[in-house]
């Protein structure tokens, strides 16, 4: 079958004086996320636009046989649409033992950034980077995990193909096949811990990392509390589609390139308008997305809804008890992920039914992200 379109290639469709970096293997890192004092292969101001490449983890795992050109091509792939930089990254770089799967491009140093302080990040495009991706289990982590007839090691190689104008993702089911929209995103981004050691790269956390919210598409915010000084942000785990709950283990995996823009929130204004503190969040598509994240589902969602309940406080100067019994009236909570060793919950908080807006300067900000 001819592809959908051509494979983007490092470098390709970049033009004279776009401010860009390449997933080289000297610019990412394989299971692990930054940590303070990381150096960074970038530095961008407060306001400026980058343009970065990603890497899917699948392909080149050792399951699959750390060989992206054999595994694709045995799939029925041209050599010349398996990714450049994939193939130089599994030559040069070594996941250690007990890392993540996923590779992560960066850090990036966001210039004047603080602890204290909220990154904001706004996804003005995602483009594909191969008509490819892979969807699979292992390790025991799908959430059906102890099925005898369900629980392996085993994927799923998926072709892209245009369908009545959309972009899809197929693959064989039965005697049939199936064909699904596909509505990419980042499955990780997020700031550097504070930390002596590169943490997994599996489990989000309060600096964001892998919380796989579908709802980060092109035109989405994604606020990130900085833990340490220029935030040293990073991307990976880039997917093409993904189901709320991610519940076999992967979304459809495959590589992406990001135009992302970055502002800063200074920390007095975000103790003004949160002085109880403030997890990672999202606004975008008419949401304010809250997050809530822990081991326990439960926990998770209960860190989500005070998270709920504190953003409308600072978006819509609500009162507590009302925003509590208004969420649990019109807004819907949703499991992230269910699979990465720290659970996911987010909430979707339509702006639209809210009359009042509060005047702070991170409310303002965050009700623009949003609409």
């Amino acid at each position: 079958m001819a592809p959908a379109f051509p494979a983007l290639q490092s470098g390709n469709g970049i033009t004279a004086g776009t401010n860009y970096l390449p997933a080289e293997p000297d610019r990412v890192l394989w299971g692990r996320l930054p940590r303070r004092g990381d150096r960074p292969v970038a530095t961008v101001e407060a306001g400026a636009t980058l343009v970065l490449d990603t890497i899917s983890h699948e392909g080149i795992l050792a399951d699959q046989g750390s060989d992206p050109v054999a595994y694709f091509g045995s799939h029925g792939v041209d050599p010349a649409e398996i990714l450049t930089d994939t193939v130089e990254v599994v030559a040069r770089r070594t996941r250690e033992p007990g890392a993540g799967s996923h590779i992560v491009t960066g850090p990036i140093a966001v210039a004047g950034a603080r602890p204290g302080d909220l990154l904001a990040v706004r996804v003005e495009d995602l483009a594909m980077r191969a008509p490819y991706g892979v969807i699979s289990t292992r390790h025991g982590r799908g959430v059906l995990a102890g099925s005898h007839a369900l629980d392996a090691d085993y994927g799923q190689f998926c072709r892209v193909e245009r369908i009545d104008e959309t972009w899809c993702g197929t693959m064989p089911i039965g005697p049939g096949r199936a064909a699904f929209p596909l509505a990419p995103f980042l499955g990780i981004m997020g700031v550097a811990t504070d930390t002596e050691d590169r943490v997994n790269s599996v489990p989000p956390g309060p600096h964001g990392g892998n919380i796989d919210i579908k709802l980060l598409t092109v035109g989405a915010t994604l606020f990130l509390p900085v833990q340490v000084p220029e935030a040293l942000f990073y991307i990976g785990d880039p997917h093409f589609a993904q189901g709320d709950g991610e519940v076999a283990l992967t979304a459809l995996e495959a590589p992406l390139r990001a135009t992302l823009t970055f502002d800063l929130v200074p920390a007095e204004r975000v103790r003004a308008a949160l002085p109880g503190g403030v997890g990672p969040f999202a606004a975008g598509h008419g949401l304010v997305v809250p997050t809530g994240m822990d081991a326990d589902l439960d926990v998770a969602l209960a860190h989500c809804v005070g998270h709920a309940v504190d953003l409308l406080g600072a978006l819509f100067d609500a009162d507590p008890r009302a925003a509590y019994l208004y969420l649990s009236a019109a807004t819907d909570f949703t499991i992230s992920q269910a699979v990465d060793l720290v659970r996911g919950v987010h909430g979707r908080i339509r702006v639209r039914d809210f009359a009042h807006t509060a005047q702070s300067d991170l409310g303002r900000l965050i009700l623009e992200r949003a609409r």
